[in-house]
């Protein structure tokens, strides 16, 4: 059972506020029907533990899987004759996560208050995008909201398979390089120094490069809380400039300069670009607003700016090919491929088409790193390791064969 806290008007025309205990919402709303009551506001009344649970929880979250996933309950039910303000109540009592059930049923109370299904969307920007609520606004003004949610999951669908798989396989690198990086502290913290006390012991001429070695694990051995702190102030500082404008866009310039990466991020962006404007200019989304409702969600400082920029230059009645002629970022097969569209009066064909070179280019980028990252790091690992042991070890043996 649950508890659910509500307003609502009795037969004499005075306003109620109070509790009922159901197993959902709909239960609850049927028995206060059945008292004469005419509800005007019904939510869940969450305990103070489960709500400090869900501010805590790691896992509280509302991923693109979700969307995705709603997306698609949501063309069923409307091909099911089901209404909004149902739809949206049902979807709650069956979410995932508290948070993601909380929105929904604050949507469905909104809808429930005369409130449009886009207006109660965009309430919540932390779960609904721009692109998001646009396309739906589309689609009750053409009336097919069940092809809308239909094209929203097929679109949010290709969108989270190519983010996730260029993000899983930077996640394999760096496992490797913080996994170099451990071993390597270790051997020269805790192996190279027990190692070092022998050959000074022994008090013979040590090699330059052992020599080497040795004064770099002393050094981290001397000041390794020093260092520790510093590494951790480093982090946090890091972390904090990258949510600062002016870190953002640092962070994205130099995201595009690194050799290989660099290339998968400028066509995963390109991808999104293509495929954005593609579904928009589909749905009856003029061209200007395709560009700032994409700037918006394209998910980079760099790309944002081009895009913003160039809706200025439509705007004053630019072309979008000339628009985005200006921006280097910006590869002129795109430009060419987009003033073709404009010629010929086809430019959201030409858009798909792009958006689906460009995710096969991704798809491609990320399967041939992946396939030549892993030996590489494991040999790189492999040469450091047995570049510290050679190091030390080789002057023991010397030191043995002399005897």
């Amino acid at each position: 059972m649950s508890l659910f806290s509500y307003t609502a008007i009795d037969a004499e025309g005075a306003e109620r506020q109070g509790t009922i205990d159901a197993i959902n919402i709909d239960v609850a709303i049927a028995a206060l029907q059945r008292r004469s009551l005419v509800i005007s506001a019904i939510n869940p009344v969450e305990e103070k533990s489960s709500a400090l649970l869900s501010r805590i929880s790691l896992f509280d979250r509302v991923t693109n899987a979700d969307i995705v996933i709603i997306s698609r309950q949501m063309t069923t039910l409307f091909e099911a004759q089901v209404s909004a303000l149902r739809a949206f109540r049902l979807l709650a009592a069956e979410a995932r996560t508290p948070k993601l059930g909380a929105k929904l049923l604050e949507i469905a109370n909104d809808i429930q208050n005369g409130s449009t299904i886009s207006n109660a969307l965009s309430r919540h920007p932390d779960v609904f995008s721009p692109f998001y609520v646009n396309m739906v606004r589309v689609g009750e003004e053409s009336g097919k909201l069940d092809e809308t949610f239909t094209f929203l999951s097929d679109y949010l669908d290709r969108n989270y398979e190519i983010t996730q798989k260029a993000r899983n396989a930077l996640i394999y690198p760096a496992f490797i390089m913080l996994t170099f990086v451990v071993v390597m502290g270790i051997m020269l913290t805790v192996v190279i120094p027990n190692l070092a006390d022998i050959l000074n012991e022994v008090g013979q001429d040590i090699p330059i490069y052992t020599r080497i070695v040795i004064g770099i694990s002393e050094f981290l051995s001397t000041h390794i809380l020093l260092l520790s702190i510093l590494l951790v102030g480093s982090g946090i500082f890091l972390v904090r400039f990258g949510t600062t404008p002016a870190g953002k866009e640092t962070y994205s310039r130099a995201r595009m300069q690194v050799p290989v990466i660099g290339g998968i991020y400028k066509k995963l962006y390109l991808s999104r670009i293509a495929d954005n404007l593609s579904t928009m200019l589909r749905s009856g989304i003029q061209m200007l607003n395709s560009l700032e409702i994409t700037a918006n969600v394209v998910g980079d400082v760099t790309y944002e700016k081009i895009l913003k920029a160039a809706a200025t230059d439509v705007k004053s009645g630019l072309p979008v090919s000339e628009a985005l002629r200006k921006h280097p970022e910006v590869p002129g097969i795109v430009v060419a491929m987009l003033k073709i569209g404009e010629e010929t009066g086809n430019t959201s064909h030409v858009l798909d088409t792009m958006g689906k070179f460009y995710r096969r280019e991704v798809n491609h980028s990320v399967d041939t790193l992946v396939s030549l990252i892993e030996p590489i790091m494991i040999v790189a690992l492999a040469l450091g390791v047995a570049v510290l042991l050679a190091s030390v070890l080789i002057p023991i043996y010397n030191i043995a064969s002399g005897f």
